[in-house]
């Protein structure tokens, strides 16, 4: 497995995902993990202030603050009872929600753009489903590496001064270059489109390719610290007392041999949506952009789920074991209590990806 992600170079952090990560509401939006009740159109006022995280056992349970004196207070959903009246819940739609709620295996933007229609639940506003500005600057260098084939569509060169998704569009609703305009009617006759439609056009294409962007950045944060964890727990092997544990070794084995597969499938999925992404631009038509864009869509459940729960459980374990901290039998005690258990689902939900030879 270490050998796997050797590339993946320095262990980046993942501080946004430790438990004592105090909230930021302008920033809950961009986390795998959390999600801002206020959005929700609730009964209960009470409901509105917290939000809905992933816990550690990847359960979906209602947090009711968070900051470094305190912690998070955590309440499982079937104990909401204990704190909130239900007096304004007259019909129990909001206990109906947060059940629902606590079903979705990442809370994503993307995902839950997909899971609450599945689930019926309404929000406020439809447009508090995005990223904020800073994260869209921030995932500016991979959305130049998905954009760079349609500027060279129409401007036969990429710019590297590119600060945000806003300036791309910027540049194809006034190209300053008569090379350009007439590339813009020929796009537009690939389309089948009209050349006052392209701005739509490249709007729709930069959000499913931001979507991609922003799974490919959390992927790149999460999976090093899979390998620093994976490499954590063959050192048990090297410990007399600990390799004598014939459960601890057998889960050990377990993990590595689970977390290698999710990490080989999710790293495929990345390099299948970059082939199938560059081979659209070969011959570009309406029925092949409708191809790639409904694939990538059709994934963002499953990458959110994976990436969401691998976040959850690498970034405690950083918390906990990062510069050497915890001797052995710590670590070997954190792994059997709360490493192995949601591995599972986690490995349950790679396996349920779309097929892309449907594609």
């Amino acid at each position: 497995m270490a050998d796997v992600l050797e590339k993946f170079g320095n262990t980046p952090s993942l501080g946004e995902y430790y438990s004592n990560a105090e909230s930021e509401p302008e920033l809950d939006m961009d986390a795998l993990h959390t999600l801002p009740l206020s959005i929700v159109p609730f009964q209960t006022s009470g409901l509105k202030r917290a939000r809905m995280i992933k816990n550690i056992q990847l359960e979906g349970v209602v947090e009711l603050f968070n900051d470094k004196k305190s912690g998070s207070g955590q309440v499982n959903i079937n104990q909401l009872s204990t704190v909130f009246d239900w007096s304004e819940d007259i019909d129990g739609k909001d206990q109906n929600i947060i059940r629902k709620l606590s079903t979705i295996n990442s809370y994503d933007v993307y995902t839950l753009r997909i899971s609450l229609r599945q689930l019926g639940i309404e929000v406020n506003e439809t447009k508090q489903l995005k990223l904020s500005e800073s994260k869209n600057k921030e995932l500016s260098k991979y959305m130049v590496e998905f954009t760079r084939p349609l500027m060279l569509q129409i401007y036969g060169d990429s710019d590297s001064n590119i600060d945000s998704l806003d300036q791309i569009i910027g540049m194809f609703k006034s190209p300053d270059q008569t090379k350009a305009l007439e590339n813009l009617r020929k796009l537009a006759n690939s389309l089948r489109i009209k050349i006052a439609d392209i701005p739509d056009f490249i709007e729709d294409y930069g959000d499913i390719f931001m979507s991609l962007a922003y799974f490919k950045e959390c992927s790149d944060k999460i999976l090093p610290n899979v390998s620093i964890f994976v490499s954590d727990i063959q050192n048990f092997k090297e410990n007399s007392h600990l390799s004598s544990q014939l459960d601890l070794m057998k889960s050990c084995e377990y993990l590595e041999n689970t977390l290698n597969y999710i990490t080989i499938s999710l790293t495929g999925r990345f390099e299948s949506f970059e082939k199938h992404s560059q081979d659209m631009w070969n011959d570009i038509n309406p029925e092949i952009f409708r191809k790639v864009k409904g694939m990538i869509a059709s994934h963002h459940a499953t990458l959110g789920g994976v990436l969401c729960g691998l976040a959850v459980k690498m970034a405690r374990w950083q918390e906990k074991f990062s510069d050497g901290r915890g001797g052995p039998v710590q670590r070997s005690e954190f792994v059997m209590s709360e490493m192995r258990a949601g591995i599972g689902l986690i490995e349950q939900i790679e396996k349920s990806a779309p097929d892309f030879s449907k594609y």
